[in-house]
């Protein structure tokens, strides 16, 4: 089953009409998803316009039925969506590549493009304390990508070289991070590639790791030794990611060739992959599960976001009876994400053979590869879907494609902290003209507090990029009384900055 399309056209003065078939917004299949109960409660037992204040009231009264209270409860989570006015900025002397909060909320970490991962106590969501960095010595250009262990007692992050750095979260532990080669080694020489992504497996025994081979790597972390070199993509692996935290079976990998394959580990050793996902037209950047062995988002240089059901997935033989892949595989060099902005109108084309079940747009994937992810359960009912943007937004999706929010990283930063800006005369600007300011390039949303964390890069005058670490969180109004103050700047270590 593929994903519904209308037609239609766009015109411009230099030739006839070009005809573009963008799945319509909104997404029929999204919205049966929304009244399935798998993403959030459904609203159909009352009026989802009552305000919160009122919901709050009726539960602390006691009024409805349980299934009302339980419905109204749900919708009063969905409602929480941070919004744009800023809880606290962090600002970094480098771009900060990705962060994300540890799975119960007690922590943070920030990834930098200086080789270093900074750590906070998050145990309040809105009064942080910093407690340590972590550094990785064999940093080549920048971090890639990191992850927590299913214990979130180690994080694993990566560069563009073929070793793991594994730190201790442990506040009080402060020795050297291990390193784990997934490369080759000989006698006289040893192989070198960049990792741009890596994950724990369930059971936290090993690591996957997507690389520069165009290969997944599944590396065993007690006996230190690779376990499997699949070599499954015809271009870098950008992302894995596994169908089920709890499980270390059911493998995702996105790839600069257009597709995502579904991989069992219990049968790497064959080369084949399970089945395969094909929808996108440019290359992949990132994936993201629900953790419930079923739905995968990915995000794409094609500036889409697509939503997956396993069930959909196309079998290996079908896939090659269909040659898939065929409409694709030159896409390698027909857009440059780096450095050109993507022109719709030449480069986009609806798959023949998409088998996603909703497609997202309206943000920007561009210089960098941009994450996208599924709002947690705790905090949002996972209601929305969301990603980074090269414009400085995040957007927050419902499932049925319509935009739920977006909230303004760039113009957030730029008011709060403009006047120290103004003093240093950065004025930030992309040196090809286009303004950049801030890109945002990961977004961690708090598992249990109305908050998220927009992980982002600015650029100066001179071309030196900077980053920040923007914490938003859900406020009807634009002040809060509480402690601390919203809209406050602070270094890495949250010490104040002068204004």
């Amino acid at each position: 089953m593929s994903s519904s399309s209308s037609t239609t056209s766009s015109s411009d003065s230099s030739g006839p009409a070009l005809p573009l078939a963008f799945p319509p917004v909104p997404s029929e299949e999204g919205r049966k998803l929304m009244a399935s109960g798998v993403f959030g409660v459904s609203n159909s037992l009352e009026p989802h316009s009552k305000r919160i204040a009122q919901r709050i009231l009726d539960r602390e009264l006691g009024l409805g039925s349980r299934k009302q209270r339980h419905v109204s409860r749900g919708l009063m989570m969905q409602d929480m969506i941070p919004s744009t006015k800023p809880e606290m900025i962090i600002h970094y002397r480098d771009s900060v590549c990705c962060g994300q909060f540890s799975d119960d909320g007690s922590f943070f970490f920030a990834c930098v493009k200086d080789y270093k991962v900074r750590m906070y106590d998050t145990s309040n969501p809105y009064n942080w304390r910093y407690y340590k960095t972590v550094s990785y010595p064999f940093g080549r250009w920048t971090l890639t990508d990191a992850d927590l262990s299913p214990d979130n007692k180690w994080l694993a992050y990566t560069s563009l070289t073929s070793i793991v750095c594994l730190a201790p979260t442990d506040p009080n532990d402060t020795g050297d991070p291990y390193s784990l080669d997934l490369g080759y080694r000989t006698a006289t020489s040893r192989s070198d590639f960049p990792i741009y992504s890596a994950r724990f497996s369930g059971d936290g025994r090993n690591i996957v790791a997507g690389t520069g081979l165009a290969s997944i790597i599944v590396y065993d972390i007690e006996r230190r030794t690779r376990l499997h070199h699949v070599r499954g993509h015809n271009a870098d692996v950008n992302a894995v990611a596994f169908a089920d935290k709890l499980s270390p079976h059911i493998l995702y990998s996105g790839s600069d060739d257009c597709t995502i394959k579904v991989w069992d580990t219990r049968s790497l050793g064959d080369n084949r992959p399970a089945g395969a996902f094909v929808g996108h037209v440019e290359g992949l950047t990132y994936l993201d599960t629900k953790g419930d062995g079923r739905y995968v988002l990915s995000n794409a240089k094609d500036q889409t976001m697509k939503l997956w059901d396993l069930r959909m997935a196309l079998t290996t033989q079908r896939l090659e009876d269909l040659d898939a892949t065929r409409v694709t595989e030159e896409r390698l060099d027909s857009y440059e994400y780096r450095w050109g902005d993507y022109d719709a109108k030449a480069l986009w084309f609806p798959h023949p053979h998409d088998n996603s079940l909703v497609t997202f747009r309206g943000h920007r994937v561009r210089w960098t590869l941009i994450r996208c992810h599924f709002s947690p359960p705790g905090s949002t009912d996972s209601r929305y879907v969301y990603s980074g943007s090269f414009d400085g937004s995040v957007y927050v999706w419902n499932l049925d494609a319509t935009l739920a929010a977006k909230i303004d990283v760039r113009g957030a930063a730029a008011a709060a902290a403009g006047g120290r800006r103004r003093r240093r005369g950065i004025r930030y600007r992309h040196h090809l003209g286009d303004e950049v300011e801030t890109l945002v390039r990961d977004v961690g949303w708090h598992p249990s507090a109305p908050l998220l964390v927009a992980s982002a890069w600015n650029e100066d005058e001179e071309g030196m990029f900077g980053g920040t670490a923007t914490l938003h969180s859900y406020n009807e109004g634009d002040f809060d009384e509480a402690e601390p103050k919203m809209g406050r700047s602070v270094d890495e270590k949250l010490a104040p900055l002068a204004k």
